[in-house]
This record gives C-alpha cells, structure tokens and sequence, in this order.
C-alpha cells in the first residue's frame, strides 16, 4: 500500500501537516490540493487544535503544480481547458481556506518553494525557512506566468519586488526572503524544525478564542480603506471585550496570576 500522500501528527494543540510526495518535489497536484483542502476543512471544525505547521517530505517544500499531470489533461478534447480551470480553481479555494481557518498556519520551508509552492508559502500565515531555501514564481521561464501565484506573493511583498521576480523568473533566498517580507525568519536548517514548533507553541499557548477573533479581523482590515478598518476593528475589539475568558485573563494580570483558562 502507498503512503499516504498527506502525513498528519498531532502533539499538544498543534498539528503538523507533512506534504508526503518527495518524487514529485510535494507538487500541487491533484490529489495533493484534494489531501490538503480536506484537512483544512476539517481543521475548520476542530478545536482541539490551536495552530498548524505545514511542512514538506524529501528534498524541497513544494514545487508548484505538477506539469506532468496538467501536459496529460491536454489530451482532452478541449486541449486541457476544462481541466486546467479545475484546477486552478481547486488550488485557489484550498489557498484562500488557509487565511480563513481559525488557527493560524505556519509554514516549515526547505530546499524550493517555487510557482504554486511560493504561492502557498504566502497563504500561510507565517513562513519560517531555512537558509539557503529558494523562492520563486518562476513559470515564466517556460512561458507560464505565475498570475495565480502572483495573487498571494504582491500580498505579502513590495510590489516592484514581486513584478521582477514574476517576470525574470528569478530566484530569492531566506534572508532575502524574510527581508522582503515573505517569511518571517531565516534560520539554520539544524534548527528549522524546532523554530518553526516553537512559534506554534507559542501561539498555541494564547486564548484560541482570542487569535480566532483576531486573525479573522486581520484579514478583513487589510482590505480596507483606513477609516472603515478602525471603525470594523473597534466593533471587533468591543466584542472580544465581552468575552468571558478575556475578562479574565484581564483580571488574572491586574492580579498578577495566571489566568484561569480553558485547557
């Protein structure tokens, strides 16, 4: 029997995602956005889990669609059409579920995040990589541009940085990954691992409700003009306010006592 192509591990109120396609460089295809978007969905429902690392099998994190698998849909009548809408589709819904999910998701990156991998590395709420990991939205190259990638990657960088690198095909570095903005840390690959679970964990550690209310408040405010962010904010903090845990934990730190939360 194969492994399965998604490995799940839980410990404590974390959940780690293994990506399990090595062969393939853990490409988007198919079966692995279906893998994905299945857990995720779940996750939406759990929660017993309070943060999630997204990681990958073998010598890369995710290299993209898998081209063998969309060249083989062109044999279709309509050359492919149908099916590369599918799954261009497929891939957005699972990338904009991430962002909507209640805990945060941290991807855990080495080796090559490249096209659809970089772009799934920017959906992620935060990245930690190791030094010497390469980016890029590289499609170009072989006369695809990444304009799907390319969604997340000018949501998370400088926009003149992510139009050079859509259009030369170039490649960053972690370091220069976490300066633009991409990630937020480059480590040493000894220690990705246990940076990336750190992170988690410290995440883990604060009242759920609160990140939950919090992260689905981020992503609304970004989008809008200033003034309708404050205002949308504001109703969003009154009613985090009300909130039995958050009373105390206010009172457990005027106290100077560990606030009594749920486990």
């Amino acid at each position: 029997m194969a492994d399965p192509i998604l490995l799940r591990d839980d410990a404590g109120h974390v959940r780690t995602l293994t990506m399990n396609a090595p062969a393939s460089l853990n490409a988007l295809s198919d079966a692995m956005l279906d893998a994905l978007q299945s857990e995720f969905d779940a996750l939406a429902q759990d929660r017993s889990i309070r943060a999630v690392v997204l990681r990958g099998n073998g010598k890369a994190f995710c290299a993209g669609h898998d081209l063998k698998e969309m060249t083989a849909a062109r044999q279709s009548p309509d050359g492919g059409r149908a099916a590369f809408k599918a799954l261009f589709d497929k891939c957005a819904r699972m990338m904009t579920t991430i962002p909507a999910l209640p805990q945060p998701v941290i991807a855990q990156v080495h080796g090559i995040a490249t096209a659809a991998g970089c772009q799934l590395v920017a959906s992620c709420d935060m990245a930690v990589a190791a030094e010497g990991t390469r980016f890029g939205v590289n499609g170009v190259n072989i006369g695809l541009f990444c304009s799907t990638p390319m969604v997340a990657l000018s949501r998370n960088i400088h926009r003149k940085k992510a139009f050079e690198m859509l259009t030369t095909g170039g490649f960053i570095e972690a370091v220069e990954a976490e300066r633009q903005g991409l990630i937020n840390r480059a480590v040493a690959p000894d220690m990705l691992e246990s940076e990336a679970r750190e992170l988690a964990e410290i995440v883990a550690a604060k009242l759920s409700s609160a990140v939950k209310i919090g992260k689905r408040a981020f992503y609304e405010q970004i989008e809008m003009p200033l003034e309708a962010a404050y205002a949308h904010t504001g109703a969003v903090m009154v009613e985090n306010m009300l909130h039995r845990d958050t009373e105390e934990g206010i009172s457990a730190f005027i106290e100077k006592r560990k606030p009594d939360w749920p486990e």
